[in-house]
């Protein structure tokens, strides 16, 4: 089967999910069971590496925190509005951590190494909803000290197993 040809169609009604898979290739429909076995597959295996990833940096991270002297009071707080990764404690002061996690070889060099960097996927529209997330944790939780939001960058070398991980002070929101 031609997995890059393929156009997923689903309908959506009251009681019951109609889904048709179309094959471009050939014009052919491919049965419903075949469907779904192939999208809870692909789609499984792709989040699972990914959220594996992500929990890799934020153990990381924490370990990170803890060792410079941070106390950690909270990890994956949600709304539905959105999530701190991180809510640690310093000096009186609350730090909402916001943890970026990349896969990348360690041993090449910047130069050659493609120049993206884990802090440039926080957006506008990320910090929008971090600020309504950290300030529900706030009233919540009657907190009137400080507070700061703060990034962490973590590059995760799988191959050889080693991680870089680095923090950004006091992001502006």
């Amino acid at each position: 089967m031609h997995t890059k040809k393929m156009k997923c169609l689903i309908i959506q009604q009251p009681q019951r999910v109609f889904l048709e898979f179309i094959l471009f290739l050939k014009y052919k429909y491919v049965s419903r069971e075949t469907f779904v076995l192939v999208t809870h597959e692909t789609n499984k295996m792709t989040k699972t590496k990914r959220r594996s990833l992500g929990d890799l940096g934020e153990n990381l991270a924490c370990k990170f925190l803890m060792k410079h002297g941070y106390k950690i009071v909270e990890r994956n707080y949600l709304k539905k509005w959105g999530e701190i990764d991180i809510i640690a404690s310093k000096k009186n002061r609350l730090h909402f951590v916001e943890v970026k996690t990349v896969s990348r070889n360690l041993n090449v060099s910047r130069e050659t190494n493609d120049t993206y960097n884990p802090e440039e996927n926080i957006h506008p529209w990320k910090l929008q909803r971090l600020s309504r997330t950290i300030q529900s944790y706030l009233l919540e939780n009657d907190w009137e000290g400080d507070w700061q939001l703060d990034a962490i960058t973590v590059l995760v070398d799988s191959e050889h197993k080693k991680a870089r991980v680095s923090i950004i002070e006091n992001v502006i929101l």
